[in-house]
């Protein structure tokens, strides 16, 4: 028999048999549980006795469904004892507003009729998170800084950057939306520098560019043997992140049998190897991101709701270039100064001309196509001052728009479906006409509907 963890944990549900069946199976594990049928008490408890974690109720006899009541005790918690871990009990209709509570402060929730697994690993887990802060508060000295270099002080940007910081101390799951080009893994990347996991693992991975068949394998590794070219054991990339954070890109291109395969990881902490029947127990901070309206595809049945409460705890909208008009001539100066120290060019400025058409354009391809602009600018340079013609370069696409006063999508969306016209719907045709990859092309066929 294992030895109970020395917690200390609170019960509070109005159901006498919820909290005999809980505490039954948490007395095994745990040195002290205690329970209460009655809210009213939660301040007296909270105040008086220590406790690691508070497993409570959502909802109470007089507010039997709409969960009002527990987000007020959990504010009251928390404003007592902001250092205690509360796990949310809820029923399985009610898992949008657990994951609003959650938003507000709590650690975890727990659909009823729990599973006694899954029931005692969250409570595990948020236990230790407990005593993880309270040891890292004495040892831990400052507040992590990023060196990550986020270039933005739009208002837009600043917004974000408030959101990143506010959030990376906590361990919560974080969905960054955006559209391509405009920098998710690097703000992945800055929430894990900021993070108490900063000294532990990060760990990128592109969904998009992983098949269907490679999955499992890529992601939770592989034992020797369990299929043709598996030669020896492999660490997925789960693995690899435990104890650091990992970052899961393009989430909204995998299937729903895959995305089911990582729903089952994230609820049980655990990963199986391929061809394997033993678990390994993972701790990690995950971060998605997508470019696609993952919403709407929730809503169509394209992606599964349930994974989509567990991966957006929090939420990080990230603007285009577009719309963080402020930041563009210091993203560009930024890029300048890095290249024409890479490629040993003496280019040391922008031409005031070249400076009113970088804000004048609508840069599609955000961030990512300002640097490759730059870059290959530099590269290209013959002065110290580059001009618009070294910049904008004959795109039919660019040059059009930066010609006329039409709306950038617009003329995009014209411009792609005459070259597809052209082309017959040779897409490797089509993309060289336009001065574009496949990828971008089919990017942009599937932004226009096309």
């Amino acid at each position: 028999m294992t030895t109970p963890l020395p917690g200390k944990i609170l019960i509070v549900d109005d159901d006498m048999d919820v909290l005999r069946a809980a505490r039954l199976l948490l007395k095994r594990h745990f040195e002290q549980v205690d329970f209460e049928r009655n809210p009213q008490k939660i301040p007296y408890m909270v105040t008086n006795f220590d406790y690691d974690v508070i497993l409570l109720d959502m909802n109470f006899t007089r507010d039997l469904s709409s969960g009002k009541e527990g987000f007020e005790w959990l504010d009251r918690i928390l404003d007592i004892r902001p250092e205690v871990a509360v796990v949310l009990f809820t029923a399985y209709g009610d898992v949008e507003m657990a994951v609003r509570a959650i938003k507000a402060g709590a650690v975890d929730f727990v659909l009823k009729p729990w599973e006694n697994d899954k029931l005692l690993a969250t409570m595990q887990a948020a236990y230790n998170k407990k005593r993880g802060n309270k040891e890292k508060v004495v040892t831990t000295p400052a507040t992590p800084q990023s060196d990550v270099n986020i270039i933005g002080s739009s208002e837009a940007m600043q917004q974000v950057l408030d959101t990143a910081a506010r959030v990376a101390g906590t361990d919560a799951n974080v969905l960054i939306l955006g559209e391509n080009g405009t920098g998710k893994d690097l703000l992945a990347r800055h929430i894990h520098a900021l993070s108490l996991r900063n000294k532990q693992p990060f760990v990128s991975v592109d969904l998009g560019a992983i098949s269907e068949t490679l999955f499992e394998s890529e992601l939770f590794g592989h034992v020797k043997g369990a299929f043709t070219d598996a030669r020896e054991d492999r660490t997925g990339r789960f693995e690899e992140a435990n104890g650091g954070s990992i970052f899961l890109d393009e989430l909204g291109n995998i299937s729903l049998p895959l995305q089911a395969k990582l729903l089952t990881v994230l609820q049980n902490r655990a990963v199986t190897k391929v061809g394997s029947n033993k678990s390994t127990s993972i701790d990690v901070r995950l971060i998605t991101a997508t470019n696609r309206n993952i919403q709407r595809m929730a809503a169509e049945y394209q992606f599964r709701q349930d994974l989509l409460y567990r991966i957006n705890t929090i939420e990080i909208q990230l603007p285009p270039l577009r719309e963080r008009l402020e930041d563009i001539v210091p993203l560009a100066e930024y890029f300048l100064e890095k290249y024409a120290t890479k490629y040993k060019r003496t280019v040391t400025s922008l031409h005031e001309s070249l400076i009113q058409q970088l804000r004048q354009y609508e840069w599609p391809g955000n961030i990512r196509e300002l640097q490759h602009a730059m870059e290959r600018a530099v590269i290209l340079s013959q002065g110290k001052t580059l001009m618009p013609k070294d910049v904008f370069v004959k795109n039919p696409i660019q040059e059009q728009a930066l010609n006329t006063g039409y709306n950038l999508e617009e003329m995009e969306r014209n411009i792609i479906t005459q070259a597809m016209k052209k082309c017959n719907g040779n897409i490797t045709e089509a993309a060289k006409e336009l001065g574009l990859s496949r990828a971008a092309l089919y990017r942009r066929l599937e932004k226009y509907n096309i």
